[in-house]
C-alpha cells in the first residue's frame, strides 16, 4: 500500500506537456467541403449564426 502511494505521489509531481490541437471544422459550399478555417471573416461569422433544424421522419 505505501509503496502504491509513493508511486502516486511521483507522478503528480511530474510535469506533463500536453499539446492541445483546434478541430478541424468542414461544411459544404456549392456542392464540396471546405475547411471553415479558410473562410473569410464574415463568411465565418454567418456560419457561426447558421441555425439547424431537426425534422422529424413522421412529418
Amino acid at each position: 500500500m505505501k509503496e502504491i502511494k509513493k508511486q502516486n505521489e511521483k507522478a503528480a509531481s511530474k510535469k506533463i506537456r500536453v499539446k492541445v490541437i483546434m478541430p478541424e471544422i468542414y461544411s459544404r459550399v456549392v456542392g464540396y467541403f471546405r475547411p471553415v478555417q479558410n473562410w473569410n471573416r464574415g463568411k465565418q461569422k454567418e456560419f457561426q449564426e447558421r441555425r439547424y433544424l431537426k425534422i422529424d421522419k413522421g412529418v
